[in-house]
């Protein structure tokens, strides 16, 4: 490790008061040495990952890191707060902060050398021989692992962390079978669990949660073998070893490869910081899951889908019941988005065709004629009829998957199909999907025989669920709910004037608060429930129209602004600014967020504002759109599109200002901060006090 860390990326007396401030300090002394060429840009990066996952961790430790094009080569810089710097931890703020910077393609050496160094973290007589020493070189020495920490021993985890390479799946699985091969041993076989620690860098918190785990399993007499899927490749767990395992845990924030080896264990399924911050309350959750004979799917048929869906588990161990409960939406509305977008714009595409009377076309099984365009255009109706109706049945099927896993996809497409049967419409969707993975949850609570575990999967659930799901949708709260969406279907049929234009502003702000995420798509999906039909009505076309143009401000105005005062951005972010024309025109407003991330207070509020107006004047102009997606490549199939347009364009306009205006107001800064690697001044990189410009939101 001597090339990633020397004494001059040491700061023992760190200064900084917020993440952003410290983040910024670490990263002027990479820059300074060359291994950091754009330090905006790389702090942008290191922004994205810590709006990822918090990057504190209990014990008084930060570790902000990632991977970036702008680092020239594997770099770790170290500082050191007396007062400390919040970086999310529960217990407070940290007093050791390792920046931890890897090349966008780092070699794999250097990345498992990173991965050692993160193992040893969870040393304690590592973390306060560093909290005590005295000069940079020592501690820098101390890091390298030239001067052993105080209280190391040949059996102890930091002769493990010394390695260059972490302690790796493989190395556990050689070990393992003189330990999982005494099975005859009877009640003196110790517990066995197998592991697999991953996070969305596959630096740090990955071989962090790995040690944890392991340190927590030697304390309480447990075998762990742990595969970490990290940035410097994996190997996966012997066969043997899984087999032979009593329990699972699954420590993650990105989906798990080959999830399914792992089907009928006991499983915890939890994200990385939980195995890093209590290891021990995992174990003992996984071992009273198997006292209990609690196991997941053991059926090949029926094995959960390995990094099929956003929400492959029913939410962080320790998470609010609201995290888990948005994160199940979620699931089911990225399962539908497909088939509205699909859907909406076959629809469209036949109206345009055909006109508005292509609905009462005859089916094209009974009437089709090959040179005539009504022929076509009512095809494309009718295919974008077909894939309409998957949508609600889709929503709930996958809310269940993201509740329950494969076994809530039966009873939740039944209960979405039976929401459509009585006309419960989207609501009935969110309520059968719902209710789908609580069932089923309910129904893998209760202790079952051995015998019987294998046709749980694929005959007990399927029955059992669906049955209760119908019995509930059809005779106790079908009707309510479709009384409910019928409410709001006339008071969207009654919007007029001030009210539509309210809340076409209401809607757009929505729309640009969080670019693509959660209520970004609560907007959306508002908005797609009302021409989800054959015939959509007036008011849901308008509401369609100004969600569509308010999600094209953002990246667009970001476009904009990059273009007539390049020298407020980056090189970075005059680059992103690029390819934001083709992604806002496309109406994907998640080309803004490199800008948002970087520069959250000034992009946000700004986009805000644009999105409001644009929302607005769509709904005062009257624009009516059939399709759920597609942008300007759309324009011909929305009503009163010069009109549209000009909405779009005056919200464009009013983001650009202002983001030119906020940004034009940050004060230059004299020193380090402002300097480029070779110590001159960067004038393409907008500087600012570190404390004064936040990195991340």
């Amino acid at each position: 490790m001597s090339d990633m860390i020397t004494a001059d990326l040491v700061d023992l007396d760190l200064s900084a008061d917020t993440k952003e401030a410290a983040a910024r300090a670490l990263a002027e002394r990479m820059a300074a040495l060359g291994r950091v060429t754009d330090l905006e840009g790389f702090l942008a990066d290191v922004a994205a990952r810590e709006a990822q996952l918090p990057t504190g961790l209990d014990g008084g430790i930060g570790i902000p890191h990632c991977r970036s094009e702008h680092v020239t080569e594997p770099t770790l810089a170290f500082g050191r707060s007396a007062a400390g710097v919040d970086f999310g931890a529960a217990d407070g703020p940290a007093d050791l902060i390792f920046l931890i910077a890897a090349p966008a393609g780092a070699d794999d050496a250097h990345l498992t050398i990173l991965s050692s160094l993160a193992r040893q973290l969870m040393n304690a007589e590592f973390t306060a021989a560093l909290r005590s020493a005295g000069d940079a070189a020592g501690a820098a020495a101390l890091i390298r692992g030239e001067e052993p920490a105080p209280g190391d021993t040949p059996d102890g985890t930091t002769e493990e962390t010394a390695d260059t390479g972490a302690v790796s799946a493989a190395a556990s699985a050689e070990t393992a079978p003189g330990s999982t091969g005494q099975d005859s041993a009877g009640p003196e076989r110790p517990f066995r669990i197998v592991a697999v620690t991953s996070c969305p860098t596959g630096i740090a918190h990955t071989y962090m949660a790995a040690e944890s785990l392991e340190n927590a399993g030697r304390e309480a007499g447990v075998e762990v073998v742990v595969e970490t899927q990290g940035s410097a490749g994996f190997t996966r767990l012997d066969p043997a070893v899984i087999a032979a395992a009593d329990g699972v845990i699954l420590a993650h924030d990105v989906a798990v490869r080959d999830k399914d080896r792992f089907a009928g264990k006991p499983t915890v399924d939890t994200g990385v910081k939980a195995a890093i911050n209590r290891p021990g309350e995992l174990i003992g959750e996984v071992r009273d899951k198997a006292a209990r004979g609690e196991t997941t799917s053991a059926s090949p048929g029926a094995a959960p889908a390995a990094g099929a869906t956003p929400v492959e588990r029913g939410g962080e161990s320790g998470e609010g019941y609201g995290s888990k409960l948005r994160k199940w939406l979620m699931s089911g509305v990225s399962y539908m988005v497909p088939f509205v977008a699909a859907g909406g714009l076959l629809i469209a595409l036949g109206f345009a065709i055909g006109g508005y009377e292509i609905n009462k076309a005859p089916a094209v099984t009974e009437h089709f004629a090959w040179t005539q365009a009504d022929s076509w255009a009512a095809l494309l109706f009718q295919i974008g009829g077909v894939a309409f109706a998957f949508l609600v049945p889709v929503l709930a099927g996958y809310i269940a998957y993201g509740m329950a896993d494969r076994p809530g996809l039966v009873p939740g497409f039944v209960g979405g199909s039976i929401a459509l049967t009585i006309d419960a419409g989207f609501l009935g969707g969110l309520a059968a999907g719902l209710i789908s993975g609580a069932v089923v949850l309910a129904i893998q609570r209760v202790p079952i025989p051995k015998a019987l575990r294998g046709i749980m999967p694929v005959v007990v659930i399927p029955l059992v669920s669906a049955a209760v799901v119908g019995f509930l949708m059809f005779v106790v709260i079908g009707k309510p709910i479709a009384s409910a969406q019928e409410g709001m279907t006339d008071w969207l049929n009654g919007l007029s004037g001030a009210n539509a234009v309210l809340l076409g502003a209401l809607l757009g702000l929505m729309m640009c608060f969080d670019l693509g995420g959660p209520v970004n798509k609560v907007a959306y999906t508002f908005a797609t429930a009302g021409i989800a039909v054959a015939s959509p009505s007036d008011s849901a076309m308008k509401i369609m129209a100004a969600v569509m143009a308010a999600g094209m401000v953002p990246p667009l105005a970001m476009a904009l602004a990059t273009t007539v005062r390049g020298r407020l951005f980056n090189a970075s972010e005059r680059e992103n600014g690029k390819a934001a024309w083709v992604l806002g025109a496309s109406f994907i407003s998640e080309g803004a967020i490199p800008f948002a991330a970087a520069d959250p207070l000034r992009v946000i509020p700004s986009s805000m504002v644009g999105g409001a107006l644009t929302g607005a004047l769509s709904m005062a102009f009257g624009a009516t759109l059939r399709a759920p997606h597609g942008g300007v490549f759309v324009v011909p199939l929305i009503g009163n599109p010069l009109l549209y347009l000009v909405a779009i364009a005056a919200g464009v306009c009013v983001t650009t200002a202002l983001v030119i205006v906020l940004k034009g107001l940050r004060k230059p800064v004299t020193g380090t901060a402002a300097q480029g690697p070779g110590g001159g001044a960067d004038p393409s990189a907008p500087t600012t006090p570190g404390a004064q410009q936040p990195v991340a939101a």
